[in-house]
């Protein structure tokens, strides 16, 4: 069985400490590994009414990380805070219940013998000890890693091993922000002439398959597209939204102009311009292969919000700070001068945006398009950060795009969203087929996590980009290699 099915929405300890009970039947162990608690250190509890098992090596890593002044040290320390809150109502040697389903959390010392094939001078190993000794008991456990190659270490001692799934969501049915909708061709001409229908014209043509191959009715959520075609004439189609407040269909022309000399090449393109350039929508996620126009189209309406139509006071753009292949260490130079590199592909998106090709000057000067954005970014206007300075913060009246999204856990992305003030607008894009964390995947990752959770709520919207736009080898590249 999935952690995720066990899990429970509690966040903190409650309930008076006590020994732990005797083990029941249905009662079952999770021995835990130090990347889960620090990709979330409220895994403690997420496992309802079983026991956790922490085994001292992971304390001893746990200290390790807790000076690090990133995510994993400031999850290391509420990891830390967690335990110390549960030592001080029973002993933590003997277990210590933490709800009033008996759930409780132990450690455990690794003072027993291991299996002859494992080398106890490896932390991983003697974490693995533990977890084969439960097993070896006959007691059902289960060791929750994030490590594909500890799972697959359990796998060859014959013990159950799964990865974190309090946070995963279906990859493979991820919300894609549309679908395509058969209907009467009257319906569609209804729509461009009334400009709104309201929904129920459009649930009776709802129909679709599930996993198993039978027929269901899908849902229609807030701010969700509709590609409509006729049913008797293909070629006569249209493009519709759904409203989130009013509960009908309008339709979607997109921008008569280009936005900062930038136009929808396709009709993805057309949709995450219809919600980025929605100032009722304040969340908006994308996500899409390379070259599919995530970074460029945020940004885009951004600086047309920021310049055209002065709606928000800042456009703070933000990117982890996470290399791709053999990182070159350290760099000198002060903070800016360090963030220049890692920000490198928003100042060229930025840079093509302010040219005389990305936009539309009406003043005749002789200012070229890297001295208009120094000036942008010397007064406050643009603002480029690495996500580690948005913690802590509160952001009002600000068009805040955070790209390479899929790079971030959910904990991170719940930090980063918190920070929204008011009337501030978030964009998250990346591409979650390419992820550089060595904890996450496409199901497990912050940008996943959060369209899947608010995909229901009438202030967020999506958009899945399916075409690579940036040149025709670019395109060819994303397909074949």
């Amino acid at each position: 069985m999935s952690n995720s099915d066990d899990a429970s929405l509690t966040t903190t300890p409650d309930g008076n400490a006590t020994s732990a009970e005797p083990v029941s039947a249905t009662r079952k162990c999770f021995v835990l590994d130090t990347n889960v608690l620090l990709h979330n250190p409220s895994s403690l509890f997420k496992f309802a009414e079983h026991e956790v098992v922490i085994p001292l090596t992971v304390i001893e890593e746990l200290d390790r990380f807790k000076k690090n002044n990133d995510e994993t040290g400031r999850n290391a320390r509420q990891a830390i805070r967690s335990l110390d809150e549960l030592r001080a109502r029973g002993r933590l040697l003997e277990g210590v219940e933490w709800n009033d389903q008996g759930g409780s959390v132990r450690i455990h010392p690794c003072d027993r013998s291991r299996p002859s094939s494992l080398d106890l001078d490896v932390a991983d190993n003697r974490i693995l000890g533990v977890v084969s000794e439960f097993h070896a008991s006959g007691r059902p456990t289960t060791f929750i890693s994030k490590d594909i190659n500890a799972r697959v270490k359990c796998d060859s001692l014959g013990i159950p091993a799964e990865d974190f799934g309090a946070d995963r969501v279906d990859a493979d049915w991820l919300y894609t922000g549309g679908g395509e909708l058969v209907v009467p061709g009257a319906l569609i001409d209804e729509l461009y002439e009334e400009r709104q229908v309201h929904v129920s014209r459009f649930e009776m043509h709802l129909k679709d398959v599930d996993s198993t191959g039978a027929l269901v009715k899908p849902e229609l959520l807030p701010n969700q597209f509709l590609v409509l075609i006729d049913e008797g004439d293909a070629s006569h189609t249209g493009l519709a939204r759904i409203l989130s407040d009013t509960g009908h269909v309008i339709p979607v022309t997109g921008p008569r102009k280009p936005v900062q000399g930038i136009m929808a090449r396709n009709l993805q393109q057309k949709m995450a311009l219809d919600l980025l350039l929605d100032d009722d929508v304040r969340l908006v996620t994308m996500i899409g292969p390379a070259g599919s126009g995530k970074t460029l189209l945020a940004l885009a309406a951004g600086m047309q919000k920021l310049l055209k139509e002065e709606r928000y006071d800042k456009l703070l753009t933000a990117r982890p700070i996470m290399p791709l292949g053999r990182d070159i260490g350290y760099l000198p130079g002060d903070k800016d001068e360090k963030l220049a590199m890692w920000m490198q592909p928003i100042f060229d998106n930025l840079t093509y945006l302010l040219s005389t090709r990305g936009s539309h000057f009406n003043e005749a000067d002789s200012h070229s398009a890297e001295q208009r954005l120094d000036q942008l970014i010397a007064t406050g206007r643009v603002i480029l950060e690495p996500i580690t300075y948005i913690r802590g913060r509160s952001i009002p009246h600000q068009f805040i795009l955070v790209d390479e999204a899929q790079n971030l856990s959910p904990h991170e992305v719940r930090t980063i969203v918190s920070r929204v003030g008011d009337g501030t607008k978030i964009v998250l894009c990346g591409d979650i087929g390419q992820i550089d964390s060595p904890y996450l995947d496409a199901s497990s990752n912050g940008l996943s996590h959060v369209i899947e959770r608010m995909k229901r709520h009438p202030i967020a919207g999506h958009v899945t980009l399916e075409r690579t736009e940036r040149s025709e080898l670019a395109s060819i590249a994303a397909e074949l290699l």
